[in-house]
């Protein structure tokens, strides 16, 4: 039997799972609900969430900033864009996705203008021009000719197909293409094709064998069928880019649903020119993902290289300038991220912070101390069992937090400062389901649903509450106590005491801790200092936390350090 008093002053590490309580070296918590670690170590209450607009349905949120006091929150609907500005919807648009694109949907900012991309629509552009926002598709650029610049290939399933070309009677424009065997489809209407070294526009299905193309000029019959062709990289057939990014004033498409390891890139400046050219430093560029394993590029992400990472791992190109005659690409780890939706990575801290394809790491790109190679480091290597299902996620630079959005509606939120060591998990609830997340301008905004009914909130520091109305209780629960390193068998816990900054109210073990009269004064912004619970010798089975200090009054809380006195039994 042995006397102790033991002083937690910090909770760097959040709540970790369960397989960790025997550690010492942990400063962490066995239960972290709706409260912040901060940047000294200790604890403080959520914020409250202001009302914001009220949504007929699900809404995914993208922030889109485009000048000092141009801020905008773009809320996806079902087939609508809505445009919010200082918390008031100003526009809205209509769009080609229907709410079950959503979740696929990718973009890229460059300036006052937004690309949207999703594999089975045409890229779509958002621009701001003055006072008003248009939606349209976006397209290749054309020549004089009225040839797209637009990348082509020779897909897998054509590469046996051969092509008789044949005179129409429309002109010497047109041609008819038959196939050696089915393969048109229509589909293929509109979709170009290079045949006989130049570009055709498919401009009639015929039949499984047999189309009608449309060419800028007159053309020589060839002697026999064309083995010798490709389709357009992009279209309704093949598909669409999966993913984008702007990178060293190219943009970059990653992925398509027809060539999924694929790597686009357009000239240098002119983000609308894919023609490859003759390989000139400014033309553009195409790659092919080169591994053992089938791979669908997921996302593609500009930082000091440009970061490709795929269901199978993360790659990189780390040329600069880069430039088709010097691709200096490879793999470097083997993680692999999500394909089946668009959880967008962030930037912390200088690294790519990414959700791994199984959905239950949170990993965190950095190059190694050459700058040669990149490691993908377990953020959430100690708190495994909060990733449930990650459905969004967004960081908030301001606050250091990532807030991750989960299938059941919670929140996993990371609290980071590596400067002061801090890289602590906690759990975000809320009376409904967190739906969605976005950033913009060191605000963090969600899609809650409550109900039948959907709302656009934001955190405040001025909110105690939920939206106005719904309140919601906090919880930090203590890990088993150690003793010499050791597990006790028994302890009995005689007095826990807490530091507490402007606080108003605290429970400790189900008993309010007694505050002087003062801090009940309406005027009065809380109370500073020590409070405690006598237990009078209370035994607990050493494995239940020995402390839990929550409450559900919608008042500030900040805990600075949690005392135990008692004796324990090995």
């Amino acid at each position: 039997m042995g006397n102790f008093i033991k002083t937690q002053n910090s909770f760097a590490n959040g709540e970790v799972a369960p397989e960790f309580f025997a550690r010492d070296d942990i400063n962490g918590l066995s239960r972290l609900e709706n409260m912040d670690v901060l940047a000294g170590g200790g604890l403080r209450r959520r914020r409250g969430l202001a009302h914001v607009g009220r949504l007929d349905a699900y809404a995914r949120l993208i922030p889109f900033s485009v000048g000092e006091d141009e801020n905008y929150l773009l809320v996806l609907e079902d087939k609508h864009i809505g445009i919010y500005h200082n918390g008031v919807r100003r526009f809205d648009l209509l769009t080609p996705w229907g709410a079950d694109c959503l979740s696929r949907l990718q973009y890229a900012q460059r300036f006052d203008t937004i690309i949207f991309v999703h594999p089975d629509y045409q890229p779509h552009v958002l621009a701001k021009s003055g006072n008003l926002f248009k939606l349209e598709k976006w397209g290749f650029s054309s020549n004089d000719d009225m040839t797209l610049n637009i990348p082509f290939m020779k897909f897998d399933d054509a590469a046996n197909i051969k092509i008789t070309v044949s005179t129409h009677p429309n002109g010497n424009n047109y041609a008819v293409f038959t196939t050696s065997s089915d393969f048109w489809t229509p589909e293929n209407v509109q979709g170009r094709v290079m045949v006989l070294g130049k570009q055709w526009r498919i401009f009639e299905y015929v039949s499984p064998t047999v189309v009608v193309a449309l060419g800028n000029g007159g053309y020589t019959l060839p002697n026999g069928p064309v083995s010798d062709w490709r389709e357009a990289a992009f279209g309704s057939r093949r598909g669409w880019p999966c993913s984008i990014s702007f990178h060293q004033d190219r943009l970059v498409f990653g992925g398509s649903r027809s060539w999924p390891s694929g790597v686009w890139m357009s000239k240098v400046g002119q983000h609308h020119n894919f023609d490859v050219g003759t390989g000139l430093d400014d033309e553009a560029i195409f790659l092919t993902l080169l591994s053992e394993q089938r791979q669908q590029i997921c996302t593609v992400v500009s930082s000091d290289n440009l970061q490709i990472l795929t269901t199978v791992g993360e790659w990189a190109i780390s040329n600069k300038p880069l430039t088709p005659s010097a691709v200096d690409i490879k793999q470097h780890t083997a993680v692999g991220s999500v394909a089946t939706r668009h959880l967008p990575p962030q930037t912390i801290e200088g690294c790519t912070v990414f959700i791994s394809g199984g959905q239950k790491d949170i990993r965190e790109l950095t190059l190694d101390q050459l700058g040669e190679s990149y490691n993908a480091n377990d953020l959430c290597a100690l708190s495994k069992h909060l990733m449930q299902g990650p459905v969004d996620l967004a960081y908030n630079e301001d606050t250091h937090q990532l807030f991750v959005v989960m299938e059941n509606g919670d929140m996993a939120v990371l609290n980071k400062n590596a400067a002061v060591g801090i890289s602590a998990w906690a759990v975000y609830k809320t009376q409904g389901k967190f739906c969605s997340v976005a950033v913009l301008q060191g605000q963090t905004y969600v899609v809650v649903q409550r109900g039948e009914k959907y709302s656009i909130e934001v955190f405040s520091d001025d909110a105690q509450s939920d939206a106005g109305t719904y309140g919601f209780s906090y919880a930090a629960a203590g890990l088993p106590m150690l003793a010499n390193r050791h597990g006790p068998r028994k302890i009995r816990i005689r007095k826990i005491g807490a530091r507490v900054f402007e606080t108003k109210s605290v429970f400790i073990n189900g008993r309010r801790a007694p505050l002087p009269n003062e801090i009940y004064d309406a005027q009065s912004i809380g109370y500073s200092g020590d409070v405690a619970i006598n237990f009078l010798g209370v035994t607990s089975d050493a494995i239940s936390p020995p402390w839990i200090i929550h409450g559900s009054e919608q008042l500030p809380a900040t805990i600075l350090s949690v005392t135990m006195h008692g004796w324990y039994l090995i």
